[in-house]
């Protein structure tokens, strides 16, 4: 059963982020499928049912929740020009009360990757977290090796704090990650990660 749905919509100088829906399973399958060899390194370990139409229906489902209890933003990233899916961004784990945060995971397809879409959909929604939702804090994650989501994330404004000893799963090993976070109000100045 499928909760009413709530629309999300952003808007960036190339992309429409909105809430994913059934209809784009085979969008999300194919993408997931061909990049598989470039995103299994850094993702949590896949179920083996994880390119399923059933997974991709509680993917929705848990979406359509997450967005109307306010618990996360989970957004496909729509590239306008010719309405493709080019990845994802969730802004979860969203923290009210004293602590005003969420935690930001991402992923772009292969033939996607170092075109600048995931450089827009974070500022915009960082700009969403910040203005709409009224959060103070956003936090990433990512592995040392990571370079590419290391830049991006540096480029986005987000300044390095510091490493996580076995932070997360990923690929089926327990992983230190060194750790992000973009501030509303940041008068840190800009950091560089070794």
């Amino acid at each position: 059963m499928f909760l009413p749905r709530r629309k999300m919509r952003i808007e960036t100088e190339r992309l429409t982020l909105r809430e994913p829906r059934l209809s784009d399973y085979h969008a999300w399958s194919s993408l997931r499928r061909e990049s598989a060899d470039f995103l299994v390194p850094w993702e949590p370990q896949w179920s083996r049912d994880h390119l399923s139409r059933k997974n991709f229906a509680n993917r929705v489902w848990w979406a359509q929740r997450a967005l109307g209890d306010g618990s996360a933003v989970p957004l496909f990233l729509i590239r306008r020009e010719d309405a493709e899916l080019v990845g994802a961004i969730t802004l979860d784990n969203i923290r009210r009360g004293p602590a005003l945060a969420g935690t930001l995971g991402y992923w772009v397809g292969a033939r996607h990757a170092r075109q600048g879409y995931m450089r827009e959909a974070l500022g915009g929604v960082a700009h969403h977290a910040f203005e709409r939702l009224d959060l103070s804090r956003l936090e990433a994650a990512c592995l040392p090796e990571n370079q590419a989501s290391r830049r991006l994330l540096e480029t986005c404004g987000f300044k390095y704090e510091g490493v996580a000893q076995s932070y997360l799963q990923i690929d089926g090993r327990w992983r230190t990650h060194v750790l992000y976070a973009q501030l509303r109000a940041d008068r840190r100045g800009r950091t560089q990660a070794g």
